[in-house]
């Protein structure tokens, strides 16, 4: 990586990042790929907790060395991570996205008892949108939540699938319907469920084909009664939550897809120096450098995107006007990433497909989760789309 924009500060925070995941995380990957130990998972997460590397989006909160930590500092961290292994760095990933909007909306007494364990690795979160018939489009949701005025607690009846940490988060941000009379983006609420509600429920884990050692599945609610204050934002306000919970977690998936396209360029790239094919180096014949040159040029255009969408963010800027920015941030690091695991099998040949030589078949894995989580390649288009031509109103 070059890292054109960062300061001399985000390097040394690189390298200092790079050290402390390659004595925690690097000699756990095989716990966490082969035999999907949560445990190793758990311990590391508290190990990042203690050193203060969960809190760099929340200034307020951290302790560290960086002057002013930020959203590009919490993007190096997912992307070292993602390099080692990215089932890992989903585990982190998905507790953060739901640790900064309880930061951003939830009720002061929400925040001292749900935050500070998230950030200090203690517990997880966990956030709850996907639906059977709802993805990136919200229309279709049909969690309810309701207010009963006469215990003043929220009531949420729905199931959720798809979600990451399911069954091991202490805490989950749950999207649902408040108002059906009114449009989704006017009627949609965010409340937040603690693990030990009465008829939250997990009723299937996930076994996906990457990520292995990450936890995903179906989030129930039947009749949840949770407290009036568990209110994120305002009533009918989860849209907008929804929104900037979005632009923060496509901008730390720019990372991801750069730590997964950083390690498979690395493979490619020193098989095609030390291969030798009918007399020569791979990298010396024409095809094996067309592939090498167009993976280079593709992790530098990504890096680019994820750091300007990263360094915008910590400028001030958010909601709509990132929209654009974040949402091609997480279109070409992702897709960089498909691409680079692709060819980094087609340059390996037989080696590329078969576990027995290194982890390049599960890099090829773990990379088409990419395009799909956060808001598939397809709804990121369409938003950038929609800002490039704000006087069409496109149809989705």
């Amino acid at each position: 990586m070059r890292d054109f924009f960062l300061t001399h500060e985000d390097r040394a925070f690189r390298t200092e990042v790079r050290a402390f995941l390659s004595r925690e995380l690097a000699p756990n990957v095989d716990l966490i790929e082969r035999d999907q130990d949560f445990s190793a998972q758990l311990a590391i997460v508290r190990a990042l907790g203690q050193a203060g590397y969960l809190k760099l989006m929340f200034p307020a909160l951290y302790r560290g060395a960086l002057p002013k930590p930020g959203l590009t500092h919490a993007v190096i961290v997912s992307e070292e991570a993602a390099y080692l292994n990215y089932a890992f760095e989903t585990t982190i990933a998905t507790a953060l996205s739901c640790a900064y909007p309880i930061h951003r909306f939830a009720r002061d007494s929400l925040r001292e008892r749900y935050l500070l364990p998230i950030l200090e690795g203690r517990s997880l979160g966990s956030i709850c949108m996907t639906e059977l018939s709802v993805g990136s489009d919200s229309a279709g949701m049909e969690t309810r939540i309701r207010f009963d005025e006469g215990s003043r607690e929220w009531v949420l009846s729905g199931l959720k699938r798809y979600i990451s940490n399911a069954s091991k988060a202490d805490v989950y941000i749950v999207w649902g319907v408040t108002d059906p009379d009114v449009p989704p983006q006017k009627g949609l609420t965010a409340v937040l469920i603690p693990a030990h509600a009465k008829g939250l429920s997990f009723p299937r884990l996930y076994d996906f084909m990457g990520r292995r050692g990450s936890i995903v599945g179906e989030v129930s609610m039947d009749e949840v009664r949770v407290p009036e204050e568990n209110l994120l934002g305002e009533v009918n306000g989860g849209f907008n939550i929804m929104l900037t919970a979005f632009n923060f977690e496509r901008v730390i998936l720019g990372g991801s897809g750069l730590g997964v396209a950083r390690a498979a360029f690395e493979i490619a790239s020193q098989h095609a120096q030390s291969r030798v094919s009918f007399g020569q180096k791979l990298g010396q014949k024409q095809l094996i450098w067309d592939m090498i040159a167009q993976m280079s040029w593709k992790i530098d255009a990504a890096e680019l995107l994820t750091c300007r969408a990263a360094k915008m963010y910590d400028a001030g800027i958010g909601g709509k006007d990132l929209m654009r920015e974040a949402s091609q941030a997480k279109l070409v690091a992702t897709e960089t990433a498909v691409f680079c695991t692709d060819r980094m099998v087609q340059i390996l040949g037989g080696d590329g497909v078969t576990r027995q030589y290194g982890k390049a078949e599960q890099l090829y894995r773990d990379a088409r989760t990419l395009p799909i989580v956060g808001g598939t390649s397809e709804m990121c288009k369409y938003l950038i789309a929609a800002r490039e031509m704000p006087s069409i109103r496109l149809n989705l």
